[in-house]
């Protein structure tokens, strides 16, 4: 029993790996997510696990962190065989996940939710005692935590620092994070990076989710690589080069610096195709999101919004975008005044819009991907004529998305909630240019959460469209992608635009300082 085990002394690390994970099979209906993995992790290392969506990885670490079972082979955690039947066994084994989408209750504590199910608390807890331990573990690593702050007014860095101090008061020294860089500074990054150091030299072990191979890189001990439910690769890091990884990661050499020629042969007529004067938009809690923005996207030229999650990039793309109506200021496109105008309208006038998280807003899961593509064109011809939906037209142009996007798929009438990320992705992207030729593309993290060669065949695209004269106004939260794809960079805090930042200007460091700090740089605009 996983209860027995805690009592049990762990061998020295020098000789019995920590976890050990021996032919591991688990299958899902019509897909073998893990075939015969074995995956081995040691005191004292950071170990970065990679791999497309869909590879694998997250599925082992399921099977590693109790929730799912394996349906064949073994696993051993310092030496002992163990069935993990939930978290529960997981934890009490030392092992921790925290998890891409933080777990947390906003409107409690820190306190409480570091101790929320915690056992031994008691009837009546002892929270000054608790808020003491807090304060102590969080001091070992150099994080500035008030005990009694409410989650909710966290940054995301602080939020993660209360994930890991659920694991760590729990005794874990196994933790498994995922895609723990996705919402941080490079500020917050390298301060989690530093804290993983730490963490292994005092024989901690950590298992890296990331779609980063710089990251990867930068920070591990070694790197294992996973591609359709096997590992392709293992090796310390120190002899592992990022085209090597890149090449086993897609079974192909990526090209690489997506766009770089498209850049060099844009277009620059200097036409505004997008002007924000004083732009103010009310957020969900009653509250300016977006406070006075000002900001002309022009045509060829891609503007990329760099900020920390919930400073009002996406309260501003949804007004443009016509899903929220500003209180005031207002927003032309092409000419036009449009502010307050519906969807419709702005489509109508060369508008397109890519959503966040695409399987959510993009598609409707249960219909066909060629239904998918139906919602956007069915009232237009040659799609439609005198409201009767002509489907042999729709079905060649969703046969085209698939083709031309390379969506992954074995028919445009199989349910669009079947795809995986990177697909809908593509999905998304090729419905909406394949049926229309937009003067603006505002896209919303459009490669969030897609894996490298996903990633790269959406970065392609708005390169390609940039070079075709389309103006492109683009969040994301990756400061990699910022930096590569952009000529301007706009940076968002607390609602309000603090600095445009040149491409030529622009750094991690100094982006980072704007993000995390709201101070304005001197730059162009």
């Amino acid at each position: 029993m996983a209860e027995d085990l805690l009592e049990r002394p762990g061998p020295s690390p020098t000789s019995i790996p920590k976890v050990e994970m021996r032919g591991i099979v688990k299958r899902f209906p019509g897909v073998v997510a893990n075939d015969g993995v074995d995956f081995t992790i040691y005191a004292g290392e950071i170990h970065a696990l990679l791999g497309e969506n869909g590879a694998g990885k997250t599925t082992l670490m399921n099977i590693l962190y109790g929730i799912y079972t394996p349906d064949a082979g073994v696993i051993r955690v310092r030496g002992v065989p163990v069935r993990l039947r939930s978290p529960r066994d997981a934890i009490r084994l030392g092992i921790g996940m925290v998890h891409q989408d933080f777990r947390l209750i906003e409107a409690h504590t820190v306190v409480e939710n570091v101790f929320l199910n915690y056992d031994g608390l008691g009837f009546i807890p002892k929270w000054s005692a608790l808020e003491s331990r807090l304060e102590e573990i969080a001091s070992n690593y150099g994080w500035r935590l008030d005990p009694r702050a409410r989650v909710g007014d966290l940054s995301p860095g602080e939020k993660q620092q209360v994930e890991l101090l659920k694991l760590l008061v729990r005794g874990a020294d196994i933790l498994l994070l995922d895609e723990p860089t996705s919402v941080l500074t490079p500020i917050e990054t390298k301060m989690l990076f530093k804290t993983m150091r730490r963490m292994a030299e005092e024989g901690k072990s950590i298992v890296l989710i990331t779609h980063k191979l710089s990251e990867a890189m930068s920070v591990s001990d070694r790197v294992t690589l996973m591609r359709r439910g096997k590992i392709v690769l293992s090796k310390p890091t120190k002899e592992a080069t990022i085209e090597e990884l890149s090449t086993a990661m897609v079974g192909a050499q990526l090209i690489g610096d997506a766009g770089l020629e498209e850049r060099q042969s844009a277009p620059a007529d200097g036409a505004p195709t997008l002007q924000l004067s004083a732009l103010s938009v009310m957020g969900d809690e009653g509250v300016l999101a977006v406070k006075d923005a000002d900001l002309t996207v022009y045509r060829g030229e891609i503007v990329g919004v760099a900020g920390v999650s919930g400073n009002g990039q996406t309260e501003l793309v949804e007004a443009i975008a016509g899903l929220r109506k500003p209180v005031r200021g207002r927003i032309i496109l092409n000419g036009a005044d449009v502010t307050g105008a519906s969807p419709r309208r702005l489509m109508e006038l060369g508008l397109t819009y890519i959503p966040p998280e695409g399987k959510k807003w993009g598609i409707v899961p249960e219909l066909s991907i060629y239904e998918n593509v139906a919602l956007r064109v069915a009232r237009y011809a040659p799609y439609s004529r005198l409201g009767v939906i002509n489907w042999r037209k729709v079905a060649e142009v969703a046969e085209k998305v698939v083709s031309e996007f390379r969506v992954d798929t074995a028919s445009i009438k199989s349910r669009a909630g079947s795809l995986s990320g990177g697909n809908v992705q593509r999905l998304i992207l090729g419905r909406e240019l394949t049926t229309s030729k937009p003067s603006l593309l505002v896209a919303a993290y459009p490669t969030k959460g897609l894996d490298i060669a996903a990633s790269e065949q959406v970065r392609r695209i708005l390169s390609k469209l940039r070079s075709e004269g389309v103006g492109v106004l683009m969040l994301s939260e990756d400061l990699d992608e910022i930096l590569e794809l952009s000529d301007r960079i706009v940076v968002m805090y607390g609602g309000r635009i603090v600095g445009v930042v040149g491409r030529g200007e622009a750094t991690p460091e100094l982006l980072g300082v704007m993000m995390s700090r709201g101070v304005a740089a001197s730059a162009s605009a």
